[in-house]
């Protein structure tokens, strides 16, 4: 049954009620059954029709540190480049705008540009040089190794840049969660045993284990390992709807490549001048 979001209220008629207006209950709210807004409601409830879901927004899934890195070699590169154009002399304001082409784009492509983007429908990822939108229905799987990566049903495969794996964090939250299991099986935790636990120890143990509905705890996981759990649960939650269903379509940053490629030229050209 649909519910109607915010219907205006129909205007109050100006003559006196008529006795079909006036046998209807004094405690009914709404509009009355000659408003059109009220007829394509029943019209809905009566044909079965189902109601339209409200569209969710994305998730979003970026890498904080590319970010700031990102961030930080343009501001280093913008400062240097345009220095040298404005203080520079002979070819070097020549070959400060080619650097500055060249790789702005470069680092834009690489630190801010990737993102992953989960949709009820599908999944999009934003690679450097090409944007792909895939459906969870013609996803096979989400898999984790040295890089996370999705994989269609024709066997393509496409890296998750957005998603960096790293192994550093990973074996921390394999030591966190191997320490959590053992203060479980002993009922005690061996560093403060003695001694009243203090707000320093939660940020020591970094939040080993925590609490799921139900009692249960969950195993410590890496930032980005967390990420691939949550596109795998919506993963098997959406590929057998109907609107999960599609083609794969994939399209170049052309925007990125033209800049790239020209300030390539340009430094190509300046170097072989001499």
């Amino acid at each position: 049954m649909t519910t109607p979001e915010h219907q205006p209220s129909d205007p109050e008629p100006s003559g006196p009620a008529t006795p079909a207006e006036s046998a209807e209950p004094a405690g009914s709210a709404g509009p009355t059954g000659s408003s059109p807004s009220s007829e394509g409601s029943k019209g809905t409830e009566g044909s079965g029709a189902p109601a339209v879901p409200e569209a969710s927004a994305d998730r979003v899934y970026r890498s904080n540190p590319g970010l700031a890195g990102g961030v930080l070699l343009l501001g280093v590169t913008g400062w240097m480049c345009v220095d040298a154009m404005i203080s520079g002399e002979g070819r070097a304001p020549w070959l400060a705008l080619a650097v500055l082409l060249f790789i702005v784009p470069l680092v834009v492509a690489y630190t801010l540009l990737p993102a992953v983007h989960a949709g009820e429908d599908r999944l999009r990822v934003r690679n450097p040089f090409r944007t792909v939108e895939l459906p969870w229905g013609r996803i096979a799987s989400l898999r984790s190794g040295y890089s996370n990566e999705a994989v269609t049903d024709a066997g393509t495969t496409y890296q998750l840049w957005a998603l960096p794996v790293s192994l550093r964090a990973r074996k921390r939250a394999a030591r966190q969660e191997m320490r959590a299991a053992g203060e479980r099986a002993h009922g005690v935790d061996v560093r403060t045993a003695g001694r009243t636990p203090g707000v320093g120890d939660a940020f020591r143990r970094g939040g080993a284990t925590a609490p799921r509905a139900g009692g249960a705890e969950r195993p410590e996981r890496a930032p980005t390992d967390r990420a691939m759990d949550e596109l795998r649960e919506l993963h098997e939650k959406r590929r057998g709807e109907r609107s999960a269903q599609g083609e794969v379509t994939v399209r170049w940053t052309y925007e990125i490549m033209a800049p790239t490629l020209a300030g390539a030229i340009l430094l190509a050209v300046l170097l072989a001048v001499g």
